[in-house]
């Protein structure tokens, strides 16, 4: 879909952003009615706080500038697929869509290491778009811990 292309892209600058503050490139931001509402991107060690992923950053900015802890038709796009943690906080903030880039082999909860988001036994289930420019998004991450090691 270009809208989620378009958006992705914005995404990926901020994790670019999250790079160049040594973080792991991971950026992410809300969208409603093809509106930015809120970005986020990786900050767990500049805040010094383990839950700083790009997308609870995004889903906190959101929900305090539209006063609603509920974002029932909002899509959250990420460059990289959503951890267990990322996906509770999709899950109680009632996200309508995700839209990520590169899959995550050893944390993603999306389908890669396990798929929260079709557990029929949750009570909220986002629509989940995999892949979108995952090759760009996959890159960003190969490059920073390449350079790491």
């Amino acid at each position: 879909m270009k809208d989620d292309e378009f958006w992705m892209r914005q995404a990926i600058n901020l994790a670019k952003r999250a790079e160049e503050d040594g973080e792991v490139p991971v950026g992410a931001l809300i969208v409603i009615n093809n509106e930015l509402v809120s970005e986020g991107w990786n900050q767990p060690i500049a805040s010094i706080d383990t839950t700083a992923h790009a997308e609870i950053r995004a889903i906190r900015s959101a929900t305090s500038k539209l006063k609603n802890y509920r974002l029932i038709d909002a899509t959250l796009y990420c460059t990289l697929e959503p951890c267990v943690m990322c996906a509770g906080a999709i899950f109680h903030s009632r996200i309508l869509r995700v839209v990520f880039g590169a899959y995550d082999l050893k944390a993603g909860s999306a389908g890669s290491v396990v798929d929260l988001f079709s557990n029929p036994k949750l009570n909220h289930h986002a629509t989940i778009i995999g892949g979108v420019m995952d090759h760009d998004c996959a890159e960003l991450l190969k490059r920073f811990f390449k350079a790491r090691r």
